[in-house]
């Protein structure tokens, strides 16, 4: 069995409407299919951006902190990776 499907009606301004069956016509798809690429698309960056800004938020709060990266380790860390990683080297 597949997933499960639900419908959902949207109701589009007529020059987005025009947009996507345009987007639909060009790579030969049904609108649909093109919308609900378009969405998940969407979607996806935007939790993307919620989980940087998340990250990002509690950087902040814990910069200076017990939590904070170890001064000596962080150093250790961004040494590492300037070094060039010879088990890519072409042979």
């Amino acid at each position: 069995m597949g997933k499960p499907v639900r419908n959902f009606h949207l109701p589009l301004p007529g020059p987005l409407y025009r947009r996507l069956r345009e987007a639909a016509e060009r790579v030969n798809q049904p609108a649909t299919t093109v919308a609900r690429y378009a969405l998940e698309q969407r979607l996806r960056e935007h939790r993307r951006a919620v989980i940087r800004e998340a990250i990002a938020r509690y950087a902040a709060e814990a910069a200076g902190s017990r939590d904070d990266l170890d001064p000596d380790l962080e150093a250790a860390s961004l040494q590492t990776w300037a070094q060039p990683n010879r088990r890519w080297r072409k042979r």
